[in-house]
């Protein structure tokens, strides 16, 4: 397959969408080099903050819900303002028809242009995530060749990807929120960057300063308050009172937490890359000076993922080990898919096997709660803090 399209990798799967389109462009930054991923999340916003626990009657399990992104509950709302950001021209297509949209991909794809679009995860199959995470959602990837039936993917991966063409377009089409979601990116300049960068410091800083327990950086507190509260019914001790789905939901943190999960991790490192780019930038060292106290933040949220997840405790290192497999089989693209299969169907085998057989004594659940919940405030208090300083370097 010949394309003049460049598989370049990246951390968190929507900016690096972006990121990787422009450059596909040829769309430079300072020094004419193109755009890093870091900058690129500066722009975008930055970091944010989410904390949700939606519990399933049907077979008595939880799904949690982490967001480290800005505006990650509103995926289309952050493409549009990343790309006015940056001055670009972009055309946004969505129809609810999949013939319709299967025809405007066609189009694009022959002539050469790479497009964004937001599949659902468990119909693109290289997840290998169980049926019963169908509709679950996806994030932005990058459609930008068909060959032989089978579309060219880009989700950060650093050698070809392909899905069968009729299932990509079953995944384009299965969650009605952003049915058929095609956005196209055209070439031009970015005539302003500075100001760009400013105005996403400013969008962070301000969303992040608010109140909001889902979306706004109080929802750590709620977590914290949630893992150790047992009166209130979506308390941890009641939620996971017979420890059902605990371990699933542990593997969740991890996996939210990390960068071996579907979504690039924390993203407090990115942030803080960006910050020292955004400091040379814009000339203000303070920035630099933050971009430490990220990186120490970061910190804190790696030693709650081990926390949360030891490698010490065997079974927990297995299926760490297999979430890894899954997600490198998607860096290494086709020939690696075979392997991560087998990863994929044995994770979900142990997470059904431990989700009813828990390695834990009630005492190790209730320091376990503790534990997290004291990290959680720590990282809360850090976090207010250097929003706060952000706020004031950048006003």
């Amino acid at each position: 397959m010949d394309s003049a399209y460049q598989l370049r990798g990246g951390q968190q799967p929507d900016v690096a969408a972006i990121t990787n389109v422009l450059a596909h462009h040829e769309i430079h930054g300072p020094g004419d080099e193109p755009l890093s991923e870091s900058l690129v999340f500066v722009v975008s916003g930055g970091i944010g903050a989410g904390y949700i626990l939606l519990e399933f009657a049907q077979d008595a399990s939880a799904a949690l819900g982490l967001g480290f992104r800005g505006q990650w509950q509103y995926p289309h709302a952050w493409l549009k303002s990343t790309v006015d950001r940056l001055g670009l021209p972009a055309d946004v297509h969505t129809t609810g028809g999949r013939r319709g949209a299967a025809k405007r991909l066609t189009a694009e794809l022959a002539a050469g242009n790479p497009v964004i679009v937001q599949p659902d995860r468990e119909l693109l199959g290289y997840w290998h995530l169980p049926k019963k995470a169908e509709g679950g959602g996806g994030h932005f990837v990058v459609a930008y060749a068909e060959e032989d039936g089978k579309v060219f993917v880009d989700d950060r991966n650093l050698a070809p990807l392909t899905v069968d063409r009729k299932a990509f377009d079953a995944a384009r089409d299965r969650v009605g929120s952003y049915k058929n979601l095609l956005v196209s990116i055209k070439p031009g300049e970015v005539k302003d960057l500075e100001t760009a960068v400013r105005d996403g410091l400013a969008d962070c800083a301000r969303r992040l300063s608010g109140g909001s327990e889902s979306f706004s950086l109080p929802a750590w507190s709620r977590w914290a308050k949630r893992l150790t509260d047992d009166r209130n019914p979506q308390g941890w001790p009641t939620v996971f009172a017979e420890r059902r789905g605990l371990i699933g939901a542990l593997l969740s943190v991890w996996e939210n937490v990390t960068p071996a999960g579907m979504t690039g991790g924390h993203l407090r490192d990115l942030f803080a890359d960006g910050l020292d780019e955004a400091a040379a930038l814009l000339k203000l060292p303070e920035l630099g000076e933050q971009a430490t106290h990220w990186r120490a933040i970061a910190g804190k949220w790696d030693e709650l993922a081990e926390a949360a997840l030891s490698a010490d405790t065997p079974e927990f290192a297995w299926m760490r080990g297999l979430t890894e497999s899954v997600s490198n089989g998607v860096r290494a693209g086709d020939e690696a898919q075979e392997a991560a299969a087998e990863s994929g169907k044995e994770l979900w085998r142990l997470r059904a096997h431990y989700d009813q057989e828990v390695p834990f004594t009630d005492a190790e659940v209730k320091a376990l709660y503790t534990d997290l919940s004291t990290r959680l405030r720590e990282i809360h208090a850090a976090e207010t803090d250097a929003i706060r300083t952000l706020a004031e370097v950048g006003s």
